[in-house]
């Protein structure tokens, strides 16, 4: 009886360590794919521009290329995610991922009559893309004063057959940091990371453990190692709409796959290679030096300065 149990918890064992094997959640893997509907072939996506020509997309205007992505965050279906689980570099996939899980279901309810008068007059023909309320649908039909709006995803209720090829595991850290931004925000950035020694005001405890409730708490200023990812600001990233509108939730989300303690974002002014840091969120420091402590370090006189000014202006 002994012996059968023994074999069972070693059988047990056998396949965890099976099932562990492979590519898991949290390896970073540059993917080949091609997604289309499974009714008509229409392309969904696709990371091969010669596929995308051949279907009549304007190539000009993005960029094709293998994607890397984090397995277990939801960078693709979940489905074409769990198929990965297990696979090696090179290996290849086909899987169809239900309407329900992909765009969803097509729902009859999100048909709306609408005004006419809150579609931009440039947008009143049927087929138009129009943005209602916070809301993405497009034009059916438009009589009278009336107008009738599809809100559903323009793929909905439409499985997708999704073909695969997992073409890299990147390990090296700085390649793993820009394929993340290149995921997040759809561009290259130059990277790097460095250890900072930074100085830090922490709580001092009390040696004895006794609080007095009316004493002031104590603290002091010690040296900490900051790991910190560098980003090199470019005007191409000033303007991106998804870093304005979400520079803190992709800091927290970095800090957090590349398990660092902050992340700093590093601008270069004219040719002197003096930079100007400034924190885009994660965790700990501040992002720069105050102005007045800048002056001071310069042995400039801000009064001075201001004197000047003022007897200029006389």
């Amino acid at each position: 009886m002994s012996n059968e149990s023994e074999t069972d918890v070693d059988e047990e064992t056998a396949d965890e360590e099976e099932q562990a094997e492979g590519l898991q959640k949290g390896d970073v893997v540059k993917l080949a794919y091609t997604a289309r509907t499974v009714d008509g072939g229409q392309l969904v996506d696709t990371t091969d521009e010669e596929v995308a020509e051949d279907d009549g997309i304007d190539t000009e205007q993005q960029e094709f290329g293998p994607r890397t992505i984090v397995l277990g965050e939801n960078h693709i279906f979940p489905d074409v995610e769990q198929d990965i689980y297990g696979k090696e570099v090179g290996d290849e996939g086909d899987v169809t991922v239900a309407a329900a899980d992909a765009f969803g279901e097509y729902d009859e309810e999100e048909v709306r009559t609408v005004s006419k008068d809150k579609i931009p007059e440039d947008d009143r023909y049927p087929g138009a893309h129009v943005d209602l309320e916070g809301e993405h649908g497009h034009v059916e039909t438009i009589i009278g004063g009336r107008a009738r709006v599809d809100f559903n995803h323009p793929l909905a209720g439409e499985d997708v057959e999704y073909d695969y090829e997992v073409l890299e595991e990147v390990t090296d850290r700085e390649e793993k940091a820009q394929g993340i931004i290149q995921m997040m925000l759809d561009m290259e950035l130059d990277v790097w990371f460095e250890t900072d020694t930074v100085e830090e005001e922490q709580l001092v405890e009390s040696e004895d453990g006794d609080e007095d409730e009316e004493s002031e708490p104590e603290y002091e200023t010690v040296e900490v190692e900051k790991e910190t990812l560098y980003i090199e600001a470019t005007p191409q990233l000033t303007m991106n709409q998804q870093w304005m509108m979400g520079k803190q939730q992709i800091a927290q989300q970095l800090t957090q796959l590349l398990d660092i303690d902050r992340i700093i974002v590093q601008e270069e002014i004219g040719g002197g290679g003096m930079g100007m840091p400034g924190m885009m969120g994660g965790m700990g420091g501040a992002g720069g030096a105050d102005i007045e402590d800048a002056l001071e370090d310069a042995d400039v006189d801000a009064e001075e300065i201001v004197e000047e000014i003022e007897g200029a202006e006389e």
